[in-house]
Order: C-alpha cells, then sequence, then structure tokens
C-alpha cells in the first residue's frame, strides 16, 4: 500500500526519513500544520481529562437531536417544504411549516424565521421596534447590552433609535458577584415599563452568562411586580446548550440569529423570534408592512439550508461547546483569567479570555485566523468596526461570512483587553484552533509552557 505524504513546508527529504505510521499519525498532521510537539503535548495531557465534560455535553446533544427530530416530524416537515418560492411569496409551505417547527421547538405560540431578518442586532431591534410604543420604557435587569445595541436603544444616538421614537430606557446593573440586583429592579420596574430585555450571553463583558433556570428565577421576580409586561430574551449563543430553553421558563419572546447555533453552520442569513403570538404578529407587521405581516416574504430557495441546518444544530453546538471548555482549560492553566473557569456549568458557547494586553488579543486572534479552512493566509487586524465604540479585531474564516457558529474570535481593543472565542462546526476543528492560538500567544513570546 502505498500513502500520499502531505509536506507544508516542502522539506521533502526530511518526510522520507518518516514511516508509514508517523505519517498517518495525528501528532504527524499537527506537526505539518504549524503546531509544535510541545504545544501538542500540553493540549493533550488537558484534553484526556476532559472526557467526563464532553460525555454529558454529549447527553445533552443527543436529547436536543430528538427534540428536533420530534418537531419536525410532529409539523409533517416534507419534501416539498425543502423548496422555495419567489416574489411575494404568499402560500410558502416551507417557510410556514419552518416557523411552525421553531415554534414547537421553543414551545411557544408562533415564530417569524425569515431570510429577511438580517442578523441578531437586526433580529432584536425588530421585536423591540414591533412591541414597544411611545411613552413605554424599556427595562435591561441585566446591565450593559450588547455594544451594537446601543444604537438601538439610543445609548448612543442614532437614526430610528428607540429614544427617537419617546421609548425611554432604564439599566439596573448586576451585583459585583454576577447575581441580580433584586431591590433595584423592584424600584426600577414602573408604570412605564413595557418590555424587559434579558441578555443571556455575556457580550463583550466578562459577566457570567445566564443559566436558563437563572433567567426564570429573573422572570418570575418580575413578573410578580408587574404580570403583564414582556419579557424577552437575547437567546444568541445559547440555544442547544442546555435541554431547556428560555421560553420553557416563562419568557414571553426568545430571539437569536440563525447564522449561530440554530443554523447548524448550513444557514447562509437568517434570525428567528419565538414566543406569545401577539408578540410575533407585531414583530412581523414590523418586518413586512401593516396588513401583510407573516403573508409575505419569499424564501428563495434556501430553505432546505434553515431545515438541514436546524437539523445538525444540537450537534454542531455540542462541538463548539467542547471546544470553549477546552480553551478554557488551557488558558487557565496558564494563568489567565477564563470566564467561565474551566468547571463551571457552561450555558453559552462563548469563551472569554483576558490576557491584560492587546498584544494577547492579537495574537490569539492570529491564530484563530490561521486554523480557518478560508482565509487561512490573512492576518486580522483591529479596525473602526460600525457599532462599537473601541476598535475591534475579528478573525474567522467562515463558509458563511460573519457566521460565528463556525470557529471564530473577536474582541474589542480596550481594557481589560479580552478575547471571546467561540464555534468550531466540529470539535476537531476547533481543538485545532484553540492549538492554533496557543502556538501563536507562544511564538509571540507572551507565554510559556
Amino acid at each position: 500500500m502505498q500513502y500520499n505524504a502531505l509536506d507544508m513546508e516542502g522539506n521533502k527529504d526530511k518526510m522520507m526519513e518518516t514511516t508509514n505510521e508517523e505519517r498517518l499519525s495525528v501528532q504527524y498532521m499537527y506537526r505539518h500544520l504549524g503546531i509544535s510537539d510541545k504545544v501538542y503535548q500540553f493540549s493533550k495531557e488537558i484534553l484526556d481529562q476532559l472526557q467526563p465534560r464532553f460525555e454529558e455535553i454529549d447527553r445533552t446533544a443527543e436529547y436536543n437531536q430528538l427534540k428536533v427530530l420530534k418537531a419536525m416530524q410532529d409539523n409533517k416537515v416534507s419534501e416539498a417544504c425543502l423548496l422555495g418560492t419567489t416574489g411575494y411569496g404568499y402560500n410558502d409551505l416551507g417557510r410556514e411549516t419552518l416557523e411552525a417547527v421553531y415554534a414547537s421547538l421553543f414551545h411557544t405560540e408562533d415564530a417569524l424565521v425569515r431570510p429577511q431578518i438580517t442578523c441578531g442586532t437586526h433580529a432584536l431591534a425588530l421585536a423591540l421596534l414591533s412591541n414597544l410604543r411611545p411613552g413605554d420604557e424599556l427595562l435591561s435587569p441585566v446591565g450593559k447590552p450588547y455594544d451594537t445595541l446601543e444604537e438601538v436603544i439610543g445609548i448612543r444616538p442614532s437614526k430610528g433609535s428607540l429614544a427617537e421614537y419617546g421609548i425611554s430606557y432604564r439599566q439596573v446593573d448586576l451585583l459585583s458577584d454576577g447575581s441580580f440586583d433584586y431591590e433595584n429592579i423592584r424600584k426600577a420596574v414602573n408604570e412605564k415599563t413595557k418590555l424587559v430585555t434579558i441578555q443571556r450571553s455575556k457580550g463583550y463583558q466578562t459577566r457570567p452568562t445566564l443559566s436558563v433556570a437563572r433567567i426564570g428565577e429573573l422572570i418570575s421576580f418580575i413578573k410578580a411586580i408587574k404580570p403583564d409586561v414582556i419579557c424577552m430574551v437575547d437567546n444568541c449563543y445559547g440555544e442547544f446548550v442546555e435541554c431547556m430553553e428560555p421560553t420553557d421558563v416563562g419568557a414571553d419572546m426568545v430571539v437569536g440569529s440563525l447564522i449561530k447555533n440554530p443554523g447548524g453552520g448550513l444557514a447562509p442569513i437568517g434570525g428567528y423570534i419565538a414566543g406569545k403570538k401577539a408578540c410575533v404578529e407585531n414583530a412581523a407587521f414590523r418586518l413586512t408592512s401593516p396588513g401583510l405581516g407573516k403573508e409575505v416574504g419569499a424564501s428563495l430557495g434556501i430553505l432546505r439550508d434553515f431545515y438541514h441546518g436546524l437539523f445538525l444544530a444540537p450537534t454542531v453546538t455540542a462541538g463548539a461547546l467542547k471546544g470553549a471548555v477546552f480553551a478554557a482549560n488551557i488558558y487557565e492553566r496558564l494563568g489567565f483569567q477564563v470566564v467561565p473557569n474551566s468547571t463551571e456549568s457552561r450555558h453559552d458557547i462563548i469563551q472569554a479570555v483576558e490576557f491584560g494586553t492587546a498584544e494577547g488579543v492579537i495574537a490569539f486572534c492570529k491564530g484563530i485566523q490561521a486554523a480557518a479552512p478560508v482565509d487561512s493566509f490573512v492576518t486580522p487586524e483591529p479596525w473602526d468596526m460600525p457599532g462599537y465604540d473601541a476598535q475591534v479585531i475579528m478573525a474567522a474564516g467562515a463558509f458563511v461570512s460573519g457566521s460565528s457558529i463556525e470557529l471564530s474570535a473577536d474582541g474589542p481593543i480596550k481594557p481589560p483587553y479580552a478575547v471571546y472565542f467561540q464555534g468550531g462546526l466540529t470539535f476537531e476543528h476547533a481543538r485545532f484552533g484553540i492549538m492554533k492560538t496557543l502556538q501563536s500567544v507562544v511564538d509571540a513570546g507572551i507565554v510559556q509552557i
């Protein structure tokens, strides 16, 4: 039997000295993808200790895989549902069935799942702008929202913000230990409070991500004060990480992006809003037009990717989650502050690592970029990205542009100089990406192993 050796460095003489058995080893492949034996051994020792954690993640993935399958079967997904429509998109069977599947998954009355929703920020803005009216107040009881929502709300002035429509905003920060400030939340809820927004993931902060159980406790507390208030959860990065979703514990709406967890890496665009029928209808009329709502919006032949991606989403999310756990254990062992830490329970796929210097953030992102299947030869640099108040560096070589369920990392170039890692369509790729970051920070002289 003959083998074709892969020579990444062009050193044919050296490769001829290796045996066929060596060429078929995983370590051999890592070596020729730029991973030193020292980094490989350091990483392998940590990985070998994580198998019990990974088995737990696999159990959750199995449960959620069955949940997705049941929702598809209960709603009679057929081959005809995979076809698309054009023009107005009237009577789009696949679109209507997909929205019924999402409603079943999240145990909600209705859902809006559309390619016309361009991103997670758009989905959140849509949910807010459609369910708030002039004179209403929006409350965030979990502190500062994600950076791109600041302009949506009007914290930073922007055209078309909630503030321009006479909608006020109130915020209650988390306590220093990450717990809810119940006393000040009670004081903040008033007769004008119409909608409460709860961001599940940490965003560009180093606070804990909120578990579904904690979200449920917060919603129960708020509903006891004002039962008719709308509780909306920004569910980005959290879908399928647990066996329950926020709508299982009282959320009136959950909002997310299809190029994150629920798209399974196949959805090329899109977002979703699932929840109470009135909330979803309001969003549909805002997305299209009053009088039209959910009746229009052609699916343009991408429904197959939406369905297929959703079917794969539980296992894709599990791979990304394993990558986050692996990263936490690697960098905590090296002495860096990581959030969550190496042993905490997980409620989203994001892993934060605090380097304390811009150089550390940049070196980490260079490693992620070098591990990508697309644009691996590109060097990421910080830039003035729209919607942010500081330069941001982003690393991704994705099949879908901006897809953060694929291997990616990003972070603002400002204290505490934390980088945020997420994604990996397979754990094998996530593992390589983390090893490549480690090699990059070692080569930059930031750490020694």
